[in-house]
C-alpha cells in the first residue's frame, strides 16, 4: 500500500490544558513610538509584516518580557515568540483573537516562580509560549527542544518510563489509559485515576510536559505515584520505570476466529496488522469464522498507520475526510483494492479509551458496512494535531483540521456509538473529550443508534480463558452470525 504523508508530523492523540486568566497588573498600554515597538519590528525576521494592531499586541507581551527577564536584551528569544505567535495566528484551525493570544501569553508569564529581572529570557518565553498554546484547546502544545524530541521519540513506539498516557484536568494529571504490559498496567492503574503526588510531592497544577518528564526516568530507578480513584481512599503505587517498547499489535485465535489487539498506532504498525491477518487465516484456512479488532483502550496516534489500518480491510470507499481551517483545502482519503481478510466477518471492539486514530478506523468500517462496532461509546476526539517545527529550536503541537467519517460527521465530542453496546466497567465521568476544559465544541448528534445493550455479566467468559467478557461477546456475534441471533441467544432479562 502507498501511505499517506503530510507537511509535518501529523497526530490526533494526547492533550492538556492550562487556565489563561488575565492579569491586569501585566496588561497595559505601550507607547507607539517606543523602544519597545521598534524591538518588535526588528524581529519581524521571515514572518513579514503584522497589521498595526497585531503588532501592538506583540508589543504588550515585549513590555513584560523587558520587566521580567534577566537580559531583556536577548532579541533571539522575542523572535522565537514571535514566530510561534504568527504560525498560531495563521494556522490554527480557527481564527483567534490576537489580544487573546497575548492576554494568555502575558498570564503565562506573570506565573513564573522566579522574580522579575531574574528569570532568564528563555523562560519567560518558554511560559509565554506554554501558555498562550494551551489556552487553545487541551491537545495543542509548544514544544521546547527536549518535549520535540520526546513527541518523536514516543511515536516510534519506544521510550524509557512507566507506559502510562495522561490528560492534565483542572490542575490534576488524570490517566487516560496504561499501556499494556508496562509498569503501568501490571501495577493496576487505571482509566480516570488520578495522580495526585510523585514521590510524595504535591503536582497540582504541573504541566503534562512537566508531568510526563518527572516520570521518565532511567530504567529500574522507582517512584511513588499516589493515586486517588473515585470515592477511594488515595493509596500509593510505587513503580519501577523500564524500557517501555510499545507492542503496539498481537493475535491470538479464540476458537476459529482470530483476534487482534492493537494498543497504539506508532510507526510500522500496518504492516504488523497485515503480518497477523495472513498468519491467522494461514492457520485457520476455512475454518476462519471471523475475525475481531480490539481497539480499546487505543489512545490513538499516527493519522497514517490509522489510514493504513482501515485501508487494510477495505476493498473501496471513503475512511476520512480531514477539513482545515481553509475551507478549499479538504483533504479525503478513500481505501484502495485489497482487502486482507477477504471479506471475512469482523467486529471491532471499542471503549471510552478508544480515542481519535482508533475511532477513524472504527467508523470507517462500521459505515462502510466492513465490521460491527461492539463496546461502549469512543472518547470523542476528532481533532488532528500537526507538528510544525519552528525556525530557531522546538515546535508547536497545533490543531489544525477535524476529520469527519464518510457520511460526514465529525466525531469530535461524539465518539462512535457502538451497534451494540455492552454494559459494564466505564471510564468515569469527565474522561471523555466533550468533558476537557476549552475542548472544541461538539459536532452535529449522529442519528446512529445502538441495536441494543447487552449486560457485560452476561457475556460469555471468551474460549482463552481471560475474563474478558466483552471479548466473549464478540465470539459469540461472529458464531451466531447476525445481530439479531445474537441477541436472541442473549438470556432473558441480560439485555438492557
Amino acid at each position: 500500500m502507498t501511505p499517506w504523508r503530510w507537511r509535518g508530523l501529523m497526530m490526533v492523540v494526547g492533550g492538556f490544558l492550562v487556565g489563561a486568566a488575565l492579569s491586569p497588573a501585566l496588561v497595559g498600554c505601550v507607547p507607539e513610538n517606543s523602544s519597545l515597538r521598534r524591538m518588535v519590528q526588528s524581529v519581524s525576521g521571515s514572518g513579514g509584516a503584522l497589521p498595526a494592531d497585531t503588532d501592538h499586541e506583540l508589543t504588550r507581551f515585549a513590555a513584560v518580557y523587558r520587566d521580567v527577564a534577566s537580559n531583556p536584551n536577548d532579541t533571539r528569544e522575542l523572535k522565537q515568540f514571535r514566530d510561534a505567535f504568527v504560525r498560531v495566528r495563521n494556522d490554527y484551525l480557527r481564527p483567534v483573537n490576537d489580544r487573546s493570544l497575548i492576554d494568555a501569553a502575558i498570564k503565562g508569564v506573570q506565573d513564573l516562580e522566579a522574580k522579575q529581572g531574574r528569570a532568564s529570557s528563555e523562560e519567560v518565553v518558554e511560559a509565554g509560549l506554554d501558555a498562550m498554546v494551551a489556552s487553545l484547546d487541551p491537545h495543542s502544545a509548544y514544544l521546547n527542544p527536549e518535549q520535540l524530541q520526546e513527541a518523536f521519540v514516543t511515536t516510534k513506539g519506544q521510550f524509557g518510563g512507566l507506559g502510562i498516557e495522561v490528560t492534565v484536568e483542572d490542575g490534576t494529571v488524570k490517566i487516560v489509559s496504561p499501556i499494556e504490559g508496562t509498569p503501568a498496567h501490571q501495577a493496576g492503574l487505571k482509566s480516570g485515576d488520578l495522580i495526585t503526588h510523585l514521590d510524595g510531592s504535591p503536582i497540582h497544577g504541573i504541566s503534562i510536559m512537566d508531568a510526563v518528564k518527572r516520570m521518565r526516568g532511567e530504567p529500574g530507578t522507582d517512584i511513588r505515584l499516589t493515586i486517588r480513584r473515585g470515592d477511594e481512599p488515595a493509596f500509593d503505587k510505587v513503580l519501577t520505570r523500564a524500557v517501555i517498547s510499545i507492542r503496539a499489535v498481537r493475535w491470538h485465535i479464540e476458537d476459529d476466529i482470530g483476534y487482534i489487539r492493537v494498543a497504539s498506532f506508532t510507526e510500522r504498525m500496518e504492516s504488523g496488522v497485515n503480518e497477523a491477518v495472513r498468519a491467522i487465516r494461514a492457520e485457520l484456512g476455512p475454518r476462519m469464522k471471523g475475525l475481531i479488532l480490539d481497539l480499546r483502550n487505543n489512545p490513538g496516534g499516527l493519522l497514517d498507520e490509522s489510514l493504513e489500518l482501515a485501508d487494510t480491510f477495505l476493498e473501496k470507499g471513503r475512511i476520512v475526510e480531514v477539513r482545515s481551517r481553509d475551507v478549499g483545502n479538504r483533504q479525503i482519503f478513500s481505501a484502495k483494492p485489497g482487502d486482507e481478510a477477504k471479506g471475512a466477518p469482523m467486529v471491532v471492539l471499542i471503549n471510552g479509551g478508544s480515542a481519535s486514530a482508533s475511532e477513524i478506523v472504527a467508523s470507517a468500517l462500521q459505515e462502510d458496512g466492513r465490521a460491527f462496532v461492539m463496546g461502549t461509546p469512543s472518547f470523542g476526539k476528532g481533532s488532528v494535531q500537526t507538528i510544525m517545527p519552528l525556525p530557531i529550536k522546538g515546535a508547536l503541537k497545533l490543531t489544525t483540521a477535524l476529520y469527519y467519517t464518510p457520511s460526514g460527521r465529525t466525531i469530535q465530542g461524539l465518539g462512535v456509538m457502538p451497534d451494540i453496546i455492552i454494559a459494564g466497567f466505564e471510564t468515569p465521568t469527565g474522561q471523555r473529550e466533550s468533558d476537557l476544559p476549552g475542548a472544541l465544541a461538539a459536532g452535529e448528534q449522529s442519528t446512529r443508534v445502538s441495536l441494543g445493550t447487552v449486560a457485560e455479566e452476561n457475556c460469555p467468559i471468551p474460549p482463552g480463558g481471560e475474563n474478558d467478557r466483552q471479548l466473549g461477546c464478540a465470539v459469540s456475534f461472529l458464531k451466531a452470525g447476525s445481530a439479531e441471533r445474537f441477541l436472541a441467544s442473549v438470556p432473558a432479562g441480560a439485555r438492557l
